[in-house]
């Protein structure tokens, strides 16, 4: 049914302030429960923060926007609390949604447009992913803003040349680069479509020039790779397990890697967005949509089926889809709004239940159990408490020299302990490193008194004196379930192996 035959025959369901309303106040309610939010940081929010206090052109595990985000936030707050350094968080999902309402009219002329667009801003702000990446700050929140402006950059350089276009284009694309690498997923896609839809082609000019801009936002980040023996590169290689540490297992064991990260996105975008976005991409095999419904099936579909192949041949996160759902949710609430209004209403009311239920889990966090007795936000609670009784051992211990091998145990001792008299460190394995940490903290050599080490497994020391303080076993959180040991040494016992 065409959009035109379409919108004689209905009228709207949802005004263009309803739609706002709900998004700023899906906003505002989320910006609200932050300041109640029990949860310690993430070990990745808390490595944000650490970053964020050693301003970089780049980090061993992530290029550096999401650091100077932080940053910015804290600076402008005067504070580095956990409500600071995630309040950005939802103020990004509000000006995605903004944001992916405009690409929307820029796409879909006329009533057709009108009608859709209110659509689209509700549904993203209320998508699972959203929700729950509101109340934690990563780097897939800022990265799907910049992704929307480019699309929005781009659908207007399709109708006529623009150098301003053009500029957006280029330096949108690069500040996503800038927060995840993952932004090149979406070029293929890209490419197909200027080759393909003769509608979706863009001048030279406004190419070259976007080009030029995106290289010059990249370029620092690029320099600070090869500068640090491309430290980005290398640990984005591992957790992909390019580098031949993949799945083992036989194909058994890849179909199921594939099919889980598939099926996760049901869980990411809701069950009705994803089936729309694939029923979208059924319609086009089929030659039922337009060439703008072919252009949004371009600019999402192929990113998911790509990282469904990485997750088939090696491994792949749910949240590494993320550049598609931009594109995506435009193409699903359009689709579903001109076949059936139905799935728009219970999309929508899942999303808002998740959206509403998340934060209140947050604070609640120590109360809220699962049937087994361990707390729904076990991953985020329970860290602070392990930092503080680690600072408690090396008081003990007489000792302000803190040393850990665990990314998670370092990344919360540097938060929770900070302006504490206490030096932490990193255990210098020897080699390419481990983690940031171990990269640019790693135990000096000119440390000579003893120093207390913390791992999460039994430690035998051959090259010095070891004395164990204390073993013990957290009962709640992140930790719940691990023996942790508490060993006063001498520094020559983690001397790099060799």
């Amino acid at each position: 049914m065409s959009d035109t035959t379409y919108s004689e025959t209905n009228h709207k369901t949802l005004s263009l302030r309803l739609a706002l309303a709900i998004i700023f106040g899906v906003t505002l309610w989320r910006v609200v429960m932050l300041a109640f939010n029990k949860t310690d940081l993430f070990v990745d929010e808390a490595q944000y923060w650490f970053w964020g206090q050693n301003l970089d052109f780049g980090y061993y595990s992530k290029p550096p926007v999401i650091a100077w985000v932080v940053r910015f936030f804290n600076a402008i707050s005067g504070s580095d609390s956990t409500f600071w350094i995630r309040v950005s968080a939802p103020l990004f999902h509000l000006v995605t949604a903004l944001m992916l309402m405009r690409t929307t009219r820029r796409l879909i002329d006329g009533e057709a447009g009108e009608e859709i667009e209110p659509w689209v801003g509700v549904i993203f702000v209320t998508l699972p992913a959203a929700s729950l990446s509101a109340v934690l700050m990563s780097t897939d929140t800022i990265q799907i803003l910049f992704v929307t402006i480019a699309i929005w950059a781009f659908l207007g350089l399709t109708k006529r040349s623009s150098i301003t276009d053009a500029l957006i284009l280029g330096v949108s694309l690069g500040i996503a680069f800038l927060t995840k690498y993952s932004v090149l997923f979406l070029l293929p896609g890209v490419g197909v479509a200027m080759l393909t839809l003769r509608s979706a082609r863009i001048a030279w000019r406004d190419v070259f020039i976007a080009a030029i801009a995106g290289a010059i936002v990249v370029a620092p980040n690029l320099w600070w790779n090869f500068a640090h023996d491309a430290a980005t590169v290398r640990h984005t290689e591992s957790i992909a397990h390019w580098n031949g540490e993949g799945k083992g297992g036989g194909l058994v064991k890849h179909l199921l890697g594939a099919l889980g990260f598939l099926g996760a996105q049901f869980g990411v975008v809701g069950p009705v967005i994803f089936y729309g976005m694939l029923w979208a991409a059924w319609r086009t095999i089929r030659g039922q949509s337009d060439d703008r419904e072919k252009l949004l099936v371009w600019l999402s579909i192929p990113v998911i089926a790509l990282i469904t192949l990485q997750a088939l041949f090696a491994k792949a996160y749910a949240n590494w889809a993320v550049t598609a759902y931009s594109a995506g949710t435009i193409l699903a609430v359009w689709l579903l709004y001109r076949l059936t209004k139905k799935g728009l209403a219970v999309s929508l009311i899942i999303g808002s239940v998740v959206a509403f239920l998340l934060p209140i889990l947050t604070v609640f966090a120590y109360d809220i159990k699962l049937p087994n007795g361990d707390l729904i936000m076990k991953r985020y609670v329970g860290r602070s408490g392990v930092s503080l009784e680690i600072a408690d051992i090396a008081a003990q211990a007489n000792t302000s020299t803190i040393v850990a091998d665990n990314r998670d145990i370092l990344a919360d001792l540097f938060y929770t302990l900070k302006g504490k008299p206490y030096h932490i460190y990193a255990r210098n394995s020897g080699g390419f490193p481990k983690s940031y940490y171990e990269q640019n903290f790693s135990l000096p050599p000119a440390v000579t008194d003893d120093v207390l080490y913390i791992d999460d497994e039994p430690f035998d020391c051959i090259a010095g004196k070891s004395e164990l303080i204390k073993s013990w076993s957290p009962d709640f959180g992140n930790m719940k379930g691990r023996t942790l040991y508490a060993y006063h040494l001498s520094p020559s016992c983690l001397a790099p192996k060799a």
